[in-house]
């Protein structure tokens, strides 16, 4: 079942594949071409998850303070977490999740540079039994088990290529050159690494890839990284610097125990990813200051249209003030101090020119008189 998915996987991936090296009769060639297109079809997906992970990093200041804030409340801590992801519409996974998209690619790809009848070519099981039928007639010994049998069709490939004549009556059979540079692409750098001091360029050439594609997919961590603003004691940053030697590591075992053409892969992958991430990130830091700039603008814009809002309405209450709500406070202030007053005692207390002689409180019986 797992055979049959596969086999199935490898299909297109094939098909790419199969069609630059027709195009350019280079196999080495024909692998870059087809690094560049896989770059190029995944690129809307990664254009979304850099913006994601560039905005995170942005945001590396508000999670430190979150995390700090609530260090001691878990669950509050992820609420506002959260809460932070939605409002600035980031997805904290969309960052690390297309970093892992280039191992089915190298499955794939690993599987159609070892099975090149099978896969590559695409033979079907009786046509490839007739190929090694006729092989072993000119000489070639089967490889029954082993390494020699795992890698079986990389070598009969290669005899059918120096004895292409006598296959041409094979529907579906490609004449295979594998030599690149220099260098044969179907050997595995371990097994002729004892041979550098001997074996001139197409030895070097070979321990090269592995080194070189492992000094690149180092620099591409680095560039990747780049503004990430992280703190050095931050999980996420020890999660990174963990990643950063990791895959150069990876590579250099890719490189050093797999057929050379997967190191030339792994050598263009990182190239155009290095000039993605140079490019994305120029890009995208430009875009989000501006955005960021936007958005403190429209804050500004806010504040500015809150405080004239409140003018207006202090005005708006002033006049009614002046209209009439002022005259009728005043009225009734009056009115209230007329009554504490009482009545006029300018008649009852007047003694000749004097209205208030005898006062408010004159009592003419006062003394019974």
């Amino acid at each position: 079942m797992f055979s049959t998915i596969g086999y199935y996987i490898c299909v297109p991936f094939a098909w790419i594949l199969r069609a630059f090296y027709t195009l350019t009769g280079s196999y080495g060639w024909a692998l870059i071409l087809f690094t560049l297109v896989v770059k190029l079809v995944l690129l809307p997906f990664q254009l979304k998850s850099k913006k994601s992970m560039l905005r995170m990093n942005q945001f590396q200041p508000k999670m430190r303070e979150i995390q700090e804030k609530y260090k001691n409340n878990q669950q509050k801590m992820n609420e506002e977490l959260q809460l932070l992801y939605a409002q600035e519409g980031i997805n904290p996974m969309s960052g690390c999740l297309w970093s892992f998209l280039p191992f089915p690619i190298i499955i794939a790809l690993y599987s159609i540079i070892r099975q090149p009848l099978s896969r590559f070519m695409l033979l079907p099981a009786d046509v490839i039994e007739q190929v090694r039928s006729i092989a072993s007639g000119l000489g070639y010994t089967v490889a029954e088990s082993g390494r020699q049998a795992f890698f079986e069709e990389i070598q009969l490939a290669r005899f059918i290529n120096d004895n292409f004549a006598s296959f041409s009556g094979i529907d579906g059979l490609i004449r295979m050159d594998y030599n690149f540079l220099g260098l044969d692409l179907t050997v595995i750098p371990t097994d002729v690494w004892k041979q550098i001091l001997t074996g001139g360029w197409p030895v070097i050439g070979l321990v090269l890839i592995p080194v070189i594609s492992a000094a690149l997919s180092f620099f591409q961590s680095k560039v990747a990284m780049t503004g990430n603003g992280q703190k050095a004691d931050d999980p996420a940053a020890r999660s990174n610097r963990m990643m950063m030697y990791m895959m150069p590591l990876m590579s250099l075992w890719i490189g050093f125990t797999l057929p050379a053409a997967l190191g030339v892969y792994w050598i263009a992958n990182s190239v155009f990813q290095i000039i993605q991430d140079v490019i994305l990130n120029k890009k995208f830091t430009a875009q989000m200051k501006f955005e960021e700039s936007e958005k403190e603008r429209a804050k500004r814009e806010a504040r500015v249209a809150k405080m004239m809002a409140a003018r207006e309405q202090q005005r708006q209450y002033q006049e009614q003030m002046n209209r009439g709500k002022k005259p009728q406070q005043q009225q009734k202030k009056q009115a209230q101090k007329s009554e504490k007053k009482g009545a006029s005692t300018s008649e009852a207390g007047r003694v000749g020119d004097r209205p208030y002689a005898r006062g408010r409180s004159y009592d003419p019986e006062h003394y019974g008189e």
